[in-house]
């Protein structure tokens, strides 16, 4: 075994290591989802713009205003734990790490959040404010959405883009543990479009290619950033 990695932990004490990790994680997740309960009607305000706000949805259910204020502060709170969690999952895998590859979780914490947030940031500003319209106004029916199954579809939009975006991260990870090669992902950019148009068809909220597209070139600019991630992982 390499230096700098620790060969006396037993599978017992990876066990408690990675049950202390994740005490830690949903600890965090816990205390930031109650603090985000003191925002909700502003977050609420907010998610239900891009619908011409709050006045737009009908709730039907007695349960259904307790159900969305819970998935708002859940939401709200793994963004602000992000940082966190993240952290706890670096760090239980820290002591498999040469000396030389744990500097690099100092550096991943603020890149990874960057890159979440600027996934549900996207999910927000641009993916919403084509897809709703196209939604409601879909064969010229009016419609009037229900609370719940609203922010059901624009939290789900959020979190999965956010987590879309951690691409280059991944690729990065990947790359350092010589599982793939820059140059193999430039060699297979075409089965890389094919595998971005599935997760886009999966992700998108609609099915037409307008929407598809706005969710592709990204994702493909992501594909792009990965293989520099690569690059600078085998260096």
């Amino acid at each position: 075994m390499s230096a700098g990695k620790s060969p006396t932990m037993s599978i017992w004490d990876h066990i408690n290591e990675l049950r202390k990790r994740l005490f830690i994680a949903v600890m965090s997740l816990g205390i930031t989802t109650l603090i985000s309960f003191a925002v909700v009607p502003y977050l609420l305000d907010f998610i239900t713009v891009p619908v011409g706000g709050i006045e737009n949805l009908q709730s039907i259910e007695i349960t259904e205003n307790i159900g969305v204020f819970m998935r708002i502060s859940l939401l709200s709170g793994f963004l602000f734990a992000f940082p966190i969690i993240l952290s706890q999952l670096l760090m239980f895998i820290a002591p498999g790490l040469e000396k030389n590859e744990k500097r690099w979780i100092f550096i991943t914490i603020p890149i990874a959040t960057f890159l979440f947030l600027s996934g549900a940031a996207f999910a927000y500003f641009v993916m919403l404010p084509v897809a709703i319209p196209y939604l409601i106004n879909f064969l010229g029916v009016p419609t009037t959405p229900r609370l719940l199954s609203y922010i059901k579809f624009t939290t789900s939009l959020i979190f999965w883009l956010g987590i879309g975006f951690e691409l280059p991260i991944v690729v990065f990870a990947l790359a350092k543990f010589h599982l793939v090669t820059p140059q193999t992902l430039l060699k297979q950019w075409r089965i890389a479009i094919v595998i971005i148009s599935i997760v886009a068809a999966a992700i998108t909220p609609t099915i037409d290619p307008v929407n598809m597209a706005i969710l592709m070139l990204p994702l493909f600019l992501l594909y792009l950033i990965s293989v520099l991630f690569a690059f600078i992982a085998i260096r």
